[in-house]
């Protein structure tokens, strides 16, 4: 038997990509750095064009972060002060952090026990008169029930807001996520489906009217410089940035490819393994995989094989370790912008977020690699 440790697996490798797109990277920052237009330059203004145009949405608008998309998309769906807001709690708390930021209140419904997205009769039950929105998360990659969730918008008056910072690439029928709610949110954060090798961040919309707001809302106010209609932010994306997401925009179905064909591996050589079940595909989109993310019998178990994991040099997280219901940013455990199809309370977060485990992922991940983290988790 050799003494030598087995090379370590990562959660993410960055760099295995690089190789792919390396020349047309190199190229387009070689031309950004002697055009030297670095707000709100040419390479934005082409990623916007081809971003739109792949995500079948009329507008794209290209902002600073996947937090500030969020902030800005519930802006220009004209969610504000005194607004309630329907969310998930089993999500990064950016997503109800930007419900705030715009005043707004937080209203968390429970999550489906399968898809770990809203449950629609959950959302259903937390509809209220001071309800302005609704905000799915396409989680871990896999498409939330759009058609029951814009059913009941539709049927309560509320907007739709899609926060994608998960599923780029990800679709319902041959629409992509974030192109049938009012405005669609989108982060670029590195280890992101399509990401940048810094912050950034995306907002769509089919509203024309709705684009121009969000392209002022970025850029201080303002639609023509030094004129500022109204208080805006500056949370433009950054040329640099933009000249990364270009290289890689033509590449991002073989990059989802590569990440189901991890995920299906993994589902297959786990499948029927006593204390563990595998994540689960409704049918109702195409899960790209931001992770993969099973659940386990308990939290000792979760810790035990997390443990196990670790000792075998092999990579692990959990996502998200406390719902957001339960964050003292949003009262701890206070029940009362809580709400499950029975009552207050959001049961099936707290349970999935007590026994979730993500395992490594990334489109590159040699099959070696997968078939040593099965043969761990099978031990």
């Amino acid at each position: 038997m050799s003494d030598t440790a087995p090379h370590p697996i990562p959660m993410v490798d960055l760099t295995a990509q690089y190789p792919l797109i390396r020349g047309a990277i190199d190229d387009g920052l070689a031309a950004a750095l002697d055009e030297a237009r670095f707000i709100l330059g040419p390479g934005v203004q082409a990623f916007e064009a081809e971003a739109a145009d792949y995500l079948g949405c009329a507008h794209a608008v290209g902002v600073a972060s996947g937090t500030d998309a969020l902030h800005l998309a519930l802006l220009g769906a004209g969610v504000g002060p005194g607004d309630e807001v329907i969310t998930t709690p089993f999500s990064f708390i950016a997503t109800a952090e930007a419900i705030c930021y715009v005043g707004a209140r937080p209203v968390f419904a429970d999550i489906d026990p399968q898809t770990f997205n809203l449950d629609p009769d959950a959302v259903a039950a937390a509809i209220g008169p001071r309800t302005r929105a609704i905000v799915p998360v396409h989680l871990f990659g896999q498409p939330a029930d759009m058609p029951r969730l814009q059913a009941l918008a539709t049927h309560h008056g509320l907007q739709l807001i899609e926060d994608c910072a998960q599923s780029f690439g990800a679709a319902i029928d041959d629409d992509m996520t974030g192109s049938r709610g009012v405005t669609g949110a989108f982060s670029f954060f590195p280890s992101k489906n399509l990401g940048g090798y810094g912050d950034g961040g995306l907002v769509t919309t089919q509203d024309e009217a709705i684009a121009r707001e969000l392209r002022a809302l970025r850029n201080h106010g303002s639609h023509r410089r030094y004129y500022h209609d109204r208080i805006g932010y500056n949370s433009r994306l950054d040329e640099l940035q933009a000249v990364i997401l270009r290289a890689k925009l033509p590449h991002i179905d073989h990059f989802n490819d590569g990440r189901r064909r991890v995920a299906h591996r993994y589902s297959e050589g786990l499948a029927g393994r006593p204390g563990l079940v595998t994540p689960h595909e409704d049918g109702i989109g195409r899960h790209v995989y931001h992770q993969y993310t099973l659940l386990c019998d308990d939290q000792a178990g979760r810790d035990a094989l997390m443990e196990r994991l670790a000792a075998e040099h092999i990579a692990s997280a959990v996502y998200y370790p406390v719902p957001l219901h339960r964050q003292a940013a949003f009262g701890g455990a206070e029940p009362v912008h809580t709400m499950n199809r029975n009552g207050p309370g959001c049961p099936v977060a707290d349970s999935t977020a007590a026994r979730c485990l993500s395992l490594p992922m990334y489109p590159e991940m040699p099959d070696a690699d997968i078939e040593r983290v099965i043969d761990v988790i099978r031990r």
